[in-house]
């Protein structure tokens, strides 16, 4: 448990404990008080064990509250329980006189059987759902005052023995009990986000509370009749929701500053008030069918210590759905954070979502998810010192989960695991998300990379090809009509135009080759840099080969490692001032090194990359590689790729 740090805001643990002690000890030896004297199975035995229910909840509810804040709810669900306590002894002492004559102070005792009960039980369905808020009342004001009325004139009318005066105003107090309970889910539909949790069970309580007293208003001689067990009865149906809707209430929407972890103490208190129901019930009921002194108890005991595990277990799921929601339940979280995997339509709307559902699962005040490379997603308003949960997806760091509680509070061990089992579907859309970018940025290199290639076939066909088949074509026809006139002057022409023919026939194998090889397909790497080394040289220019890779490789690594150096070796040529360079291959851990260097001049420091050597670091990183340009000024220039080898193109 945690406590709010205000000094001026502080609880009363002292009179928590007193009321709580008050309330349980009636209740208790009221109990025994009735074992004891076995009364006969009758309204006033109802009335009695909803006496001790709402003596046994609203006490440990009361203690709660007051413990940690003196708030006015709390010192009205005090009321109702002392209230409870005390009228339930109001039924036990009489019925244990009538087994033993001559107890003291009967009549007094048997009084507050009738009156006990009236402030407290009346204020907790007129007055109560006017007060769990923790905004101003405004009109709701009006709600309060109304309901203090009526409590304080049913009370009066009752000590005074007004019946028609008390049933009147109880037919009042039924009207705005049940405007009360519309109002609450009124604002469980309609009010601040932040104070619905609980409120429709709340709403739901003190309708059934109110209801339960139609019975007392009713005429006994009327056209309607309805058995007066059946107020007692949907009290203790009201006694199944209404106390643990207030602490839901209270826990999930934080009101009055207090941020407590209930759900044990709830679990308790209802194992308790249930088994002691069903103590008091089946040993009444035994004592009429089962002959021989203290058989009854021992029946009841049975019954009890039977029911004791199972109810345990029943009470333990739903106590921890109430107070701590989705979170209870990790696998239903997880199954919500899937469907943001399959839904989702973009990277930012699955970690957005999935960020919400952490947070709104957890109740906690922020949730972020890092991921390298990109903007932090963030949900709620971060406060200090966030608890960060590393977020990995097959051994692999993809990025952290950073969350952030409300003041004083703590995950607790139930909380970290909880964050544990959904930082694991965190860190897999994270992964999700990375490969998701990665194929989208693989893509985008390969589109570009595709129309830079057009580009330089559209440009030598263009600006080479073109106009060369153009003169060509003129050529031709310039002979054919020298033809006839002069034909030694044609054959010289055609001569020419046989040379220029075959020049553009090589530049286009050239082209061809540069682009991919056919040797490359066919007997690999080392055997396409060896022809590109043999072309060069028909120009003049040395290409020294010096390859130590591996024979075997992937394609798609050879015709990337071909390509990059066949780009460096062409810049070398037109850049370096020198007519020659150096081109090494190996394999090594890091995957195929491909580098082409030469010693010229290098690059001036003020140039930009051109497209060949944009094209060289797509080709590489298209393969998950990368590429290093390291140049001086009179040292020359070094190109250098790693390429993982087999790893094939990232698309």
């Amino acid at each position: 448990m945690t406590t709010d740090p205000a000094p001026h805001r502080v609880g009363l643990p002292r009179a928590a404990a007193a009321v709580a002690a008050t309330a349980w000890g009636c209740a208790v030896l009221a109990v025994v008080l009735v074992v004891v004297a076995r009364p006969p199975l009758g309204e006033g035995l109802w009335f009695f064990v909803v006496d001790v229910a709402v003596a046994a909840v609203y006490g440990t509810v009361a203690a709660l509250i007051l413990a940690r804040r003196p708030h006015a709810v709390g010192w009205l669900l005090a009321l109702a329980a002392v209230g409870g306590g005390l009228a339930a002894l109001g039924f036990g002492y009489p019925a244990l006189a009538e087994l033993r004559p001559g107890l003291p102070g009967v009549a007094v005792v048997e009084w507050l059987q009738a009156t006990a009960w009236v402030p407290g039980t009346l204020a907790l369905f007129l007055v109560v759902p006017w007060l769990v808020r923790d905004h101003r009342l405004g009109r709701a004001v009006w709600g309060v005052v109304a309901g203090a009325a009526l409590v304080v004139g049913i009370l009066a009318a009752q000590l005074l023995e007004l019946y028609p005066v008390f049933v009147g105003l109880l037919v009042a107090a039924v009207v705005v009990g049940l405007v009360a309970a519309a109002a609450v889910e009124h604002r469980h539909l309609r009010g601040p986000v932040e104070e619905r949790n609980g409120l429709g069970w709340l709403a739901l309580g003190a309708a059934i509370l109110a209801l339960s007293f139609v019975p007392l208003v009713l005429p006994p001689d009327g056209p309607v009749t309805v058995p007066l067990w059946t107020t007692s009865a949907l009290h203790l149906v009201s006694q199944a929701v209404y106390p643990a809707a207030i602490l839901v209430a209270v826990l999930r929407s934080r009101m009055w500053g207090l941020r407590l972890v209930v759900s044990r103490t709830v679990l308790a208190g209802l194992l308790t008030v249930s088994l002691a129901a069903v103590y008091v019930v089946v040993t009444v009921v035994a004592t009429r069918l089962v002959p021989g002194e203290g058989a009854a108890g021992l029946v009841g005991a049975a019954v009890v210590a039977v029911a004791v595990q199972p109810a345990r277990l029943w009470l333990d799921r739903r106590v921890h759905r109430l107070v701590y929601g989705a979170a209870a339940s990790p696998d239903h979280v997880v199954r919500r954070l899937g469907s943001h995997l399959r839904l989702a339509e973009t990277a930012d709307d699955l970690l957005h979502g999935l960020a919400a559902d952490v947070g709104t699962a957890m109740r906690l005040e922020s949730v972020a998810v890092v991921l390298p490379g990109r903007p932090p997603v963030i949900w709620g308003t971060p406060g200090e010192r966030p608890l960060v949960t590393p977020l990995a997806h097959r051994g692999e760091h993809v990025g952290e989960l950073e969350v952030t509680l409300p003041g004083g509070e703590s995950l607790g061990t139930r909380g970290e695991q909880t964050l544990a089992d959904l930082a694991t579907v965190v860190a897999t859309a994270a992964a999700v998300t990375r490969a998701a970018e990665e194929v989208d940025e693989a893509r985008t290199r390969l589109a570009r990379a595709r129309l830079e290639e057009r580009r330089v076939i559209r440009r030598e066909i263009h600006d080479g090809l073109g106009p060369s088949l153009a003169g060509l074509r003129l050529g031709l026809q310039g002979a054919r009509n020298l033809m006839a006139s002069d034909p030694a002057s044609a054959a010289a022409l055609l001569a020419t135009l046989q040379a220029e023919l075959d020049q553009r026939v090589d530049d286009v194998r050239s082209l061809s080759h540069s682009l991919l090889p056919p040797v490359l397909d066919e007997l690999g790497l080392a055997a396409a840099l060896a022809e590109l080394a043999a072309r060069h040289a028909e120009d003049g220019v040395e290409v020294r080969l010096d390859l130590h890779h591996d024979d075997v490789l992937d394609t798609q690594v050879a015709a990337a490692a071909y390509g990059i150096a066949s780009e460096a070796v062409t810049n070398a040529v037109r850049h370096s001032g020198m007519r020659s360079c150096t081109v090494t291959t190996a394999t090594t851990e890091s995957g195929l090194v491909v580098r082409v260097a030469d010693e010229g001049h290098g690059i001036a420091e003020d140039a930009r990359s051109g497209v060949g050597t944009r094209s060289m670091r797509e080709r590489a990183e298209e393969q998950g590689g990368v590429l290093d340009l390291r140049s001086a000024p009179g040292v020359g220039t070094t190109v250098e790729a790693v390429l993982p080898v087999g790893a094939g193109a990232r698309v």
